[in-house]
């Protein structure tokens, strides 16, 4: 059917969400100054103020931005369109009509297991896992937000019993609703798993010779964090299974600062994610098992400032482990918040920005890496580049939007996914700690390539994450 389309027409497959009329038609919506696919599954507009264009680039000519729900211009470059179908997915679960994974599976028409797959492909998690973190974070905002009982939130977020509200919400967060709610106090208490590896974990919470945001001192550990209302320095003091939190100074916490501490904090302690599927499928795989040895337990502690990641891995980049905290440790005490005791929170992007790049380059970095912090810094202040958006989202989108920056290559990419936005099954396969770690566990007479670690890493899915983690330890030990 030649373009022009009839309105009647369109109208109606646009009602029926129909996919087969993506790249037909798109839809404008004057009311909300955007444009969909026929398919998008936000709620429908107002006919009076549809308007339908050929493509895209007529809808854009009208002033109009393409939809974050449906993203029509992914369906015209041709992306992955199990990619997109996730996306939209994930962005409009209703989480009190959609009870159990079988629902959500139905709502993306496909089965469970090939559900299971996509989540698994782009979100780096299962179904189950998301759908139940989703509730959870409702619950958290409401418990923090308004005076309702923890027994009607739970409900109002889809949990069809108190008990599993109960244990979902302690798994997530390691600590009760209730003690959740307490939170601005300033001092809380976080349960740590039976297997926590105390010593392990310390070690890598340590690793900056320079201790610039982060010091350990026996079984403390003292962290300069950026806040919403400010820096604040966070002591955690650990006593068996348990690790105290405290925010140390005179002032007290701003309500507003509760929710971010605590997430800050989890991932700063590997406490997002549980290591014992990894754990099982290794175990299971003679070849395999002798990486766990002696490291059960062992999770991948977060960098708990998406900037400071993005610091971090543009310093790192082609450089040694010492040489990045020595330039990172020059870039905060120039541009981060001094705090007692000599410790510092990290630095802004926009403290970053008042740094021209000679001044960065008297530091150490490079022109190359200079120009890279500045334009990292630049997009994050200006809002172009929202990393909560990219932790939340896919894996691939995450990845494209990291590639595109200028001078952002792979390691630096998986980098950033593995240690600060948190996906469970990305490598660095270039990064060299991680090539000297599988010489060692494997035994091979040399280094490998690009290609054959990559075959390595792959037996590690869809736990690659913590694989590496894991390797890069396997690689610190002394020979023998």
């Amino acid at each position: 059917m030649p373009w022009p389309l009839p309105r009647e027409f369109m109208l109606k497959r646009m009602l029926a969400a129909d996919a087969n009329c993506d790249g037909r038609f798109i839809t404008g919506v004057t009311s909300t100054g955007i444009y969909c696919l026929p398919s998008c599954r936000a709620r429908k507009p107002r006919p009076e103020n549809v308007v339908f264009y050929p493509a895209q680039l007529q809808a854009r000519a009208a002033g109009l931005r393409p939809c974050l729900r449906c993203r029509p211009d992914d369906h015209a470059a041709g992306l992955d369109p199990h990619e997109r179908l996730v996306e939209q997915l994930i962005a409009g679960v209703d989480l009190a009509r959609v009870r159990h994974v079988a629902d959500l599976a139905a709502q993306a028409g496909v089965g469970s297991s090939k559900l299971r797959a996509l989540f698994q492909t782009h979100l780096h998690t299962t179904p189950a896992d998301w759908l139940a973190m989703q509730r959870v974070r409702a619950a958290r905002a409401r418990l923090l937000g308004s005076g309702q009982t923890a027994a009607n939130i739970a409900f109002e977020v889809g949990f069809e019993s108190l008990s599993a509200f109960g244990e979902q919400f302690r798994r997530w967060n390691a600590m009760t609703p209730q003690a959740y709610r307490r939170l601005p106090s300033g001092t809380f208490t976080l349960r740590l798993p039976d297997d926590y590896p105390l010593e392990a974990m310390l070690r890598d919470l340590g690793r900056d010779h320079t201790g610039t945001t982060v010091r350990v001192q026996g079984d403390t550990c003292q962290a300069g964090l950026r806040l919403p209302s400010g820096p604040r320095s966070v002591r955690v003091a650990f006593t068996g299974t348990q690790a105290l939190v405290q925010v140390d100074g005179p002032v007290p916490l701003n309500a507003e600062d509760a929710g971010p501490l605590h997430e800050q904090v989890l991932g700063l302690l590997g406490l997002k994610h549980a290591p014992a599927r990894f754990e099982a499928q290794l175990g299971a795989d003679p070849a395999l098992a002798a990486l766990i040895e002696g490291r059960r337990g062992l999770r991948v502690p977060l960098v708990p400032d998406l900037f400071d990641g993005v610091v971090w891995a543009v310093l790192g980049q082609q450089v040694t482990f010492v040489a990045a905290c020595t330039l990172r440790h020059r870039l905060t005490v120039l541009a981060g918040t001094l705090l007692a005791g000599s410790l510092y929170a990290p630095a802004t992007p926009q403290a970053v920005l008042t740094l021209s790049v000679d001044e960065l380059r008297g530091l150490g970095l490079t022109v190359a890496r200079a120009q890279l912090l500045r334009h990292f810094a630049g997009q994050v202040a200006s809002g172009e580049l929202i990393l909560e958006q990219l932790a939340t989202g896919t894996a691939a989108r995450a990845t494209r939007t990291l590639l595109a920056l200028p001078g952002v290559g792979p390691w630096t990419a998986n980098y950033l996914l593995l240690r600060v936005l948190g996906f469970q099954d990305s490598a660095p396969v270039g990064d060299s700690g991680l090539i000297r770690g599988l010489q060692r566990f494997f035994g091979l007479p040399q280094r490998p390539g690009p290609r054959e670690a990559g075959a390595l890493m792959a037996r590690f899915a869809p736990h690659r994450s913590l694989a590496t983690f894991h390797l890069w330890q396997h690689a610190s030990l002394e020979p023998s």
